[in-house]
């Protein structure tokens, strides 16, 4: 499912560079609307008179730019770092927390001046030596389906491939992996793919791919020798869940059975939302059934200065044994990595 964006927003800095020069002849061959940012850290021109407007406008939004700050955010619990190569997702989830911290107009951004990020990288990696330092690929972003234009994600995959010190990871909802299947990774990268319960992708994981395509994907990057891991999130409780995602986790063992000898990480991340999110998420998907009732969570602060409604401690608990158990029984290799 390639991200194909109504318009494209350039930089000009970004015509220094070569990719940034490689996207716009690329883009100027296509029936896409194309202008020039005059500020990088101010994008205008996105329509929208409505929220649900102007979302939908800003997904189908490219711009293209230079990563300016090469300060790397921490990025507990999945790695020390986030690696940024690319801001903003082309998917369209109800629940995504991004919906809050990329404003009413949630562009995707990818950054040009790859080398330079990839130097920073390799600072990060002395200053922790002789440690090694995980960067993560996919904090605020799923970075696969502008990955047909970047060449982002190669490049970095054969970078950690040379590097003693330094691994790669990233999660994706998308499918578009054929051109990292060579890649000469080298054990270094661990890619990974989120899923969920078949009736959670299909009413709440809008413009992404479906649970057995994901599958087929990671079934491919197994057969490529790469680290494989799995994001089950957010997981609802709604009433059967743990049938529905008993049956995801069947499908998997089913997709996945020829290379059952092999480590496959699991991280499972329990549904949270803030007052902020809960009230972008009904502006945006005015028709939307998410189960956002405060009174049915606990409020709890977070390390960021503002509260979340979670589920009860009770709810967790079951949750976690739940997936503890039924994980080890269908995939004795499994490395739970963690559940919260």
């Amino acid at each position: 499912m390639p991200f194909e964006p109504k318009r494209v927003m350039f930089e000009q800095e970004a015509l220094k560079y070569p990719l940034g020069k490689k996207l716009f002849e690329e883009f100027k061959d296509k029936k896409v609307e194309i202008s020039m940012l005059k500020s990088h850290n101010k994008v205008t021109g996105i329509p929208g008179k409505t929220p649900a407007q102007a979302f939908g406008e800003g997904k189908n939004t490219l711009v293209v730019g230079l990563r300016h700050t090469l300060k790397f955010e921490s990025c507990k619990p999945s790695a020390h770092y986030q690696l940024p190569l690319v801001t903003g997702c082309s998917g369209m989830c109800t629940y995504c927390y991004l919906n809050t911290q990329l404003g009413k107009k949630p562009y995707v951004r990818v950054y040009v001046n790859v080398d330079e990020i990839l130097e920073q990288c390799a600072k990060y990696m002395e200053e922790r030596q002789p440690e090694i330092t995980y960067f993560e690929g996919a904090a605020t972003s799923d970075p696969i389906p502008v990955e047909p234009y970047t060449g982002s994600l190669r490049k970095t995959i054969e970078f950690f491939g040379q590097q003693d010190l330094g691994r790669f990871r990233f999660v994706t909802k998308f499918t578009d992996v054929d051109g990292l299947l060579d890649a000469k990774h080298h054990g270094h990268t661990m890619i990974r793919f989120s899923i969920n319960a078949a009736s959670v992708i299909s009413k709440y994981e809008h413009k992404t791919t479906s649970l057995s395509e994901r599958v087929t994907a990671a079934r491919k990057v197994i057969e490529s020798d790469y680290p494989i891991g799995f994001i089950i999130a957010p997981v609802i409780l709604f009433e059967g869940w743990k049938q529905e995602y008993e049956k995801m986790l069947l499908e998997l063992e089913k997709q996945l059975t020829v290379h059952s000898s092999k480590e496959i990480h699991f991280e499972i991340i329990s549904h949270r939302f803030t007052a902020r999110a809960k009230q972008n998420i009904n502006e945006v998907f005015q028709d939307n059934d998410l189960p956002m009732d405060e009174e049915q969570r606990k409020y709890k602060y977070g390390q960021f200065g503002y509260g979340k409604y979670v589920y009860y401690k009770e709810q967790l608990e079951d949750m976690e044994v739940f997936f503890k158990k039924r994980l080890m029984q269908i995939f004795p290799q499994a490395v739970i990595d963690y559940v919260i």
